[in-house]
Parts: structure tokens; sequence; C-alpha cells
């Protein structure tokens, strides 16, 4: 088996873990209580942790055996393989535009790949390391600081992202240099690479992190997907020695390609993205439905309550000041209903909808005459007579009370009478 075709299985067998790592977090995120700690006494997710450990040695090992411009496109493959792998596994729907960009992505990289030719592996020199350094971090800096400047979103969100792939291509190069030099009797030569790789990934996460803010997960994911495997391709074409076969015309041909697994890349993560957030809303909609009640139409909804929501503000005014007074107080019946005043009486009144306590309609209760509400059979009050009777609520003085007038209390507040 040759080289090329050993970095292209094992770079297949590290996309297939990835993705099978990502459908376990998914999982693990979905059915887990939204704690810090809960994820860690789950088996499923260790099992995903194991998954991407795993992932990402093969991916080093592919790079230390492949080319660049092969195995960086070929990881791209996660997303396609987490698509059949998530039909089956969690059940989860693919529509037809989900198909298409997994069918666009796999042609493209199967043109992209079969238009590679083999070289042997091959590492940076230290000036081209130096250069590579110097034109990734201005090119970060440009990219971030247009984006601080301005203020539309989707733009500012396409920039970010722009450095964000940048950043993990770049990050990977250095992965395969790292992968080629490696010597167990000179190791401490790979710390300054190492080092490179931790600060391009972590800048990476930071970026991408940034560029979703305001502008969604489709458009800054794709981004990040395309950038990363075309910055890595570049340098491996323009400083490792890689390169098409067919000269000019394959490697036009292998730009096409490129293009065409670009599309379905994009494709898939606007599918995938689209799918999350309409399973999220149908979740939320059923949530609601479970939970939503009326006004009113509880278990615990009293008679004064539906009266004052069903007739108006004077049968409101009505409930309140039965509250204060007590189910003593005239026009009571003791049963939390309002008898007379503003909400009915008599045998009358307008009707309130039936609740818990049995009809609107309360009939039977003379307590209180005259005075029917809006619409009512009886006329204006009898003039001289008060609508209620109020219980006061007695004020209990205390040594700091200012002996002069003051405001009555809830309880001592009347209606006037119609003049």
């Amino acid at each position: 088996m040759t080289s090329l075709a050993l970095s292209v299985l094992l770079a297949l067998a590290s996309a297939v873990c990835y993705a099978a790592g990502a459908i376990l977090q998914e999982h693990v995120a979905a059915t887990t209580p939204r704690l810090a700690s809960a994820p860690l006494r789950r088996g499923s997710w260790w099992a995903a942790v194991t998954l991407n450990g795993a992932g990402a040695a093969l991916h080093v090992i592919a790079l230390a055996y492949g080319p660049l411009s092969v195995v960086q496109p070929l990881g791209a493959l996660t997303i396609v393989f987490a698509l059949p792998m998530a039909a089956v596994f969690v059940r989860r729907p693919v529509g037809a535009s989900g198909w298409r960009g997994a069918l666009l992505a796999t042609v493209g990289l199967a043109g992209l790949l079969s238009l590679t030719g083999s070289s042997r592996a091959q590492a940076l020199t230290e000036r081209q390391g130096l250069w590579l350094i110097v034109v990734t971090v201005a090119g970060i800096v440009v990219l971030a600081g247009a984006a601080r400047l301005l203020r539309a979103p989707g733009i500012r969100s396409v920039l970010l992202a722009t450095a964000a792939g940048a950043a993990f291509g770049v990050s990977s190069v250095f992965t395969k240099n790292v992968a080629v030099e490696w010597t167990w009797d000179a190791w401490q030569d790979a710390l300054p690479g190492l080092v490179m790789i931790g600060l391009l990934a972590s800048s990476g996460v930071l970026l991408s992190q940034a560029s979703y803010r305001g502008a969604g997960l489709a458009s800054p994911l794709a981004t990040a997907t395309v950038v990363n495997p075309v910055v890595a391709t570049a340098v491996g074409l323009a400083a490792l020695g890689e390169h098409f076969r067919h000269g000019t015309p394959g490697t036009l041909l292998a730009l096409l390609a490129a293009l065409v697994a670009s599309t379905g890349l994009v494709m898939l993560t606007v599918h995938n993205v689209e799918a999350e957030a309409a399973a999220t809303a149908g979740a939320g909609a059923e949530e609601k439905a479970g939970t939503g009640t009326g006004v009113g139409a509880g278990p615990g909804a009293g008679a004064g309550d539906e009266a004052a929501t069903a007739v108006g503000p004077a049968a409101r005014a009505e409930a309140a000041a039965t509250a204060v007074e007590g189910p003593d107080a005239p026009g009571h019946d003791g049963h939390g209903a309002v008898v007379g005043g503003g909400g009915g009486g008599g045998g009358g009144g307008p009707e309130v909808p039936e609740g818990p306590g049995g009809p609107g309609r309360h009939e039977g209760h003379q307590g209180h005459e005259g005075h029917q509400g809006p619409g009512g059979l009886d006329g204006p009050p009898a003039p001289g007579r008060s609508l209620r009777r109020p219980r006061p609520i007695p004020h209990q003085p205390t040594a700091g009370d200012d002996p002069g007038p003051r405001l009555p209390d809830c309880g001592e507040a009347v209606l006037q009478h119609h003049v």
C-alpha cells in the first residue's frame, strides 16, 4: 500500500470518528440536564471524547503520510458522514437538500483526490515557517480589525469566520510539519511548532465563537468549513512541493472540483443548521402548548375573579372591596361570590361565566337592592344611599405617626353617591 492510499484511509477513518463523536455529543446535550458536571456522569459523553481523540490522532498520522492537499479536504467529510449516521442512529430526517449537498461534496472531493499527484513527505524550512507565521498573524489581525470596524453583522461574521478558518488551516500545516520532523531523540526541536499549533488552534476557536454573535450559525460555519482546507491546500502547493496531475489543465480541474465540494459543504452546513432550528422550534411550541392556560380557567378561579374578568371595571372594584371587607360584609354571600353591586344581584343582572363554584348567575340572593351594573333593569340607586357599607380596617397608630391630615386606608374607601 502506498503512502498516499494509507493517508486517505486514515483521513476517512478520522472523519468517521469525528462524525460519530459529534452525534454522541449532540445526543448527550439533548438528553442531559443543563448542569456543568452532568455530562461527566454519562458513559456516552466519555465515548464521544474518546472518538474525538481517536479522530485527532488519525488525522495527525494521515498528515504524516500524505499531502495536505488530500488529507485536509478529506477532513470535511465529517459533515457528509454525519448525515446518514444521524439518520440511522438518532432517526433524524434528511431532506432532499441534505442529500444533494452530500452528493456534491463527495463528487468534488473524489475529483480532487483523483487529480492529486504523489509526492514525498516534506516539511517547512525555518525561513518558510517564519514567513508563514508572519503572513498568518497579519491576515488574522487585518480581518479581525475590519470586522471590528464594520457594523453589518453578516459581513462581520464572514470576516471573523474567514480568520478562524485560516487559523485552523495553518495549524494543520504546522501539525504536518511536526509529524514529519518528529524524532524521539530530539523531541525538543518540535516545541516551537507545538506552541504555534496551540496558539493558532486557540485563536481559531475564539474567532469562530465571535463569528456566531449576531449572525446565526449557518454562514460562519460554512465559511470556516471551506476556508480551512483551502488555506491548508494552498500552503501545501506553494511551500511543501505538492502538485496536481496533468499540469495546468489538471490544476484547473482540481479548482473546479474544489468549487463543487465547497458548494456541497455549504449546502450541508445550512441544511444541518436549519434542521436543528426546526427541531428546537417544534420542541418549544409543544412545551408552550402543554403549559399554556387561559385567564380564570384554572380550578382555583373564584366566582368573584370570573365576574371581574367578564363584566368590567365595576365588577373588579366590587371584587376588590369584597376581598378587603371579608366574607361577613354586606353584599357578600359567604362563598366567594359578590351579591349586588356592579356585577349583578337580585334576579336580573348580567350573567358571568360558569366557574367551579357553580353558575355565574347568582339567583336567590337579595342582600342588596337598587343599583344594577350597566345594562341592568332596576335603574340608578336611590339618592342618599351608598352602594356599599364598608367595614373599615382599624388603624393602629404608632409613636411616629403624624396627627395631621392623612389619606384614607384602602378599607375606608367608599364609592361616591350618584348625583
